[in-house]
């Protein structure tokens, strides 16, 4: 009896954690206008719906290898266009982010720091690059053997 209520918290827990997080994305994408942004620096209007289902397989897609044991075996050159990929979908967001935001420049100038914005967007940059290299080149191999 106490294993079936585990399991139903965890499940109730689990399914409201999942509509959190997707309504908070989809909130994110339709203020951000990531999507119409993109069609419209592309100027590739015919394929907005293609674009919305690319989104929303990608999440389906994600989902399902994340809760499942599959693994795909696929050459190192396709891994690197995934990573390529998925790089510039992660810094996209976080630019539209940032730029709908305004946090840099608004932080810059209440700092007294106006002339040093560049500096600081260089260090993020590079901090994230460094991060991610230190990541995967080292914490990743550390914690597989």
């Amino acid at each position: 009896m106490n294993d079936m209520r585990s399991i139903i918290a965890e499940t109730i827990i689990g399914f409201g954690s999942g509509i959190i997080v997707g309504s908070g994305l989809v909130a994110l994408l339709t203020v951000l206008g990531i999507i119409p942004r993109l069609v419209q620096l592309s100027k590739s209007y015919t394929f907005v719906k293609s674009y919305q289902a690319a989104v929303i397989l990608g999440g389906i897609i994600g989902t399902l290898f994340s809760f499942s044991q599959i693994s795909i075996h696929v050459p190192i050159l396709i891994q690197v266009l995934f990573g390529l990929f998925h790089g510039v979908f992660i810094g996209m967001l976080a630019a539209a982010l940032t730029e709908v935001l305004n946090v840099f420049p608004i932080l810059m100038k209440r700092l007294g720091m106006s002339t040093a914005l560049l500096w600081l967007l260089m260090a993020i940059v590079l901090g994230k690059i460094f991060g991610s290299l230190f990541h995967w080149i080292t914490f990743v191999d550390i914690m597989s053997s």
